[in-house]
């Protein structure tokens, strides 16, 4: 039997526990999950790509089946080169839809194999964003139910927590 291989693509700057959650539920549907890092020209990432690589490998040590990777370039052109057909990719609500929906057809225009299939996120994830988890650390705020351990240290180590505003 053929091995069903994903690609789970992001910036995943840092990663969360809405992507956890779509990593652990998607290994119920896949053999293996590659979670592949982006090299995002237009995004400006707090985290390195390696520091980005490193929390992913931390937070899915416990899954042999999860490789984690980083790329350059098209998304279609990586996933060809990992012997895999599926792009695995989480929504939130229905404003992430538009764009991963041309994203999807632009990839399965360039290859007719490439398939992406939509997981909606768990609802107690549903509002959760690394953006929204990078705000929150940034003012001092808890985010210990937001993202692994590791992560939290890792915020920790990048903002100097402002004191609490009266």
């Amino acid at each position: 039997m053929k091995k069903r291989i994903a690609v789970y693509p992001g910036s995943f700057d840092p990663i969360t526990n809405g992507h956890l959650d779509i990593i652990q539920r998607g290994l119920e549907i896949f053999d293996e999950l590659i979670v592949a890092v982006a090299h995002n020209v237009s995004k400006k990432s707090l985290f390195s790509i390696d520091e980005r690589r490193d929390l992913i490998q931390e937070t899915v040590k416990d899954f042999p089946q999860v490789r984690v990777d980083t790329f350059r370039g098209l998304l279609v052109d990586y996933v060809a080169r990992q012997n895999a057909r599926v792009v695995l990719r989480g929504l939130r609500a229905v404003s992430d839809f538009e764009n991963e929906f041309q994203l999807a057809q632009m990839n399965h225009s360039m290859n007719k194999q490439l398939e992406t299939l939509f997981m909606m996120t768990s609802v107690s994830y549903g509002y959760l964003s690394s953006s929204i988890v990078k705000e929150v650390a940034a003012w001092g705020g808890n985010i210990d139910d937001l993202v692994p351990p590791c992560v939290t240290a890792a915020l920790k180590a990048k903002f100097p927590y402002p004191e609490k505003a009266d």
